[in-house]
């Protein structure tokens, strides 16, 4: 996923306290190219786990699932962080601490989208604490599903979300990995084999 690596390199900013910035392709704006690329190669990591759902968070984590769903031919259930109207007493729902928002987010789901016997795919734009992908997956086993697999565009490595996420025991596969952040540099795996002289 060069054309990712590129992207965070040339748009990405680090905000502090481990914030990186990438809506101007990811979270706010969204590339279609690029994360229609990003949802075919995820979904060509996971197709051999016969996910049946693509599971995520609203709102950043909606365009690269529907693009994995949609390459893997299965339904897209996003969890919701306000309760609609449209949407019956009968839900599942998780808490989970927000690193952007500050404070905790309710994640719900309608009890109609997930059932039991679904294989879920869990796609997220992130991959950093663990804590929003932990109360998907708290989701899916409320339903009954089973978490087959997690996949994330980005993964901030220092935030230690995947020791986090080993219990589930399922493969965990990122598209792009930030190692770290030196001022406002993002180091990506990979950059530093190129970065010695000679």
């Amino acid at each position: 996923m060069e054309a990712l690596k590129e992207a965070i390199r040339r748009y990405g900013r680090h905000l502090g306290n481990g914030i990186i910035k990438v809506d101007a392709f990811l979270n706010h704006q969204i590339d279609p190219a690029l994360i229609a690329a990003c949802g075919q190669e995820l979904a060509r990591r996971f197709r051999h786990l016969e996910p049946t759902k693509v599971l995520t968070a609203e709102i950043s984590g909606i365009g690269p699932a529907l693009m994995t769903a949609y390459a893997l031919g299965v339904p897209l259930v996003f969890a919701r962080k306000h309760k609609p109207l449209t949407m019956g007493d009968d839900v599942f729902f998780a808490t989970a601490p927000s690193h952007t928002k500050g404070g905790d987010v309710t994640l719900l789901v309608a009890a109609d989208y997930l059932r039991p016997g679904d294989r879920v795919l869990i796609v997220d734009d992130f991959l950093a604490t663990g804590a929003t992908i932990l109360a998907l997956a708290r989701l899916a086993q409320a339903a009954g599903a089973q978490v087959v697999g997690i996949g994330a565009v980005i993964e901030k490595r220092f935030e230690g979300g995947r020791d986090r996420l080993r219990p589930l025991n399922v493969p965990i596969e990122s598209l792009a990995v930030v190692t770290g952040v030196e001022g406002d540099r993002i180091l990506l795996e990979g950059d530093e084999a190129t970065d010695r002289p000679g």
